[in-house]
């Protein structure tokens, strides 16, 4: 492990903050925990974590205000928990920067393997010092007006910015390195998630919210293959 390898759990389940504890603290992770949103804040504004698990519903401040609030001044990766499976929670949560969501009841072992795919794709995509040098072309993929910096970690469209989160960037990159190629929500689950299960709303949420970032900057990047999947929408 790193030594950004401290795991904040916020939940107002004291039983559930113990659970995650252990499992995480049995993965060889570093546990905080606090009990509501204002208690994590305060948490992270005096030692940011390389990871947030949030709850959702909780009491003095929700999941939702905690991540607008965190997602102010820092980039942590952020998995939500909520034991509302409703589509109004997971795009709301992952529209405000959370990078992946877990719906109550789940395992341990599940959630500890979400949070290791979340940290190595994070890890691998970190921004470089402001001095480095500029990218090398094989480090800039573009297709027409859309543009991806890898080594920035940074998309465009015509020129304008367009905010991702770590998965939902990673999503997009698949499908730009093979244009034309239909993609099938198995095989984008395993070039973003690796060896994690999930399932096809997952995958299904992300792309709906690429296409709404996207269709604000005025683009289209991602065009339904019937019964199959999905592709680039770029010729």
């Amino acid at each position: 492990m790193t030594e950004r390898s401290s795991i904040l759990v916020v939940d107002d389940d004291p039983h559930l903050r113990e659970v995650v504890g252990f499992a995480l603290s049995q993965a060889g992770f570093h546990v905080e925990q606090a009990s509501n949103g204002r208690a994590g804040l305060e948490q992270v504004r005096r030692s940011v974590p390389a990871l947030i698990v949030l709850d959702i519903m909780m009491p003095e401040m929700d999941g939702l205000e905690m991540c607008r609030e965190v997602r102010r001044a820092h980039e942590v990766p952020i998995v939500f928990l909520s034991s509302r499976d409703d589509e109004v929670d997971r795009i709301l949560g992952l529209e405000l920067g959370g990078d992946d969501y877990i719906a109550k009841p789940f395992s341990p072992r599940e959630l500890v393997a979400r949070i290791k795919a979340v940290l190595r794709r994070a890890r691998a995509t970190a921004s470089p010092a402001a001095s480095a040098p500029a990218p090398s072309p094989a480090q800039v993929l573009q297709r027409g007006p859309l543009r991806m910096d890898l080594d920035l970690w940074r998309a465009y469209w015509n020129g304008q910015e367009v905010v991702l989160t770590v998965t939902e960037f990673h999503l997009l990159t698949a499908l730009l390195r093979a244009p034309g190629k239909a993609f099938t929500r198995d095989e984008l689950m395993t070039r973003v998630y690796e060896d994690v299960v999930v399932s096809d709303r997952t995958i299904d949420s992300h792309v709906r919210h690429i296409r709404q970032k996207f269709a604000s900057a005025g683009g289209e990047v991602i065009q339904t293959v019937h019964g199959l999947g999905y592709r680039l929408a770029l010729p």
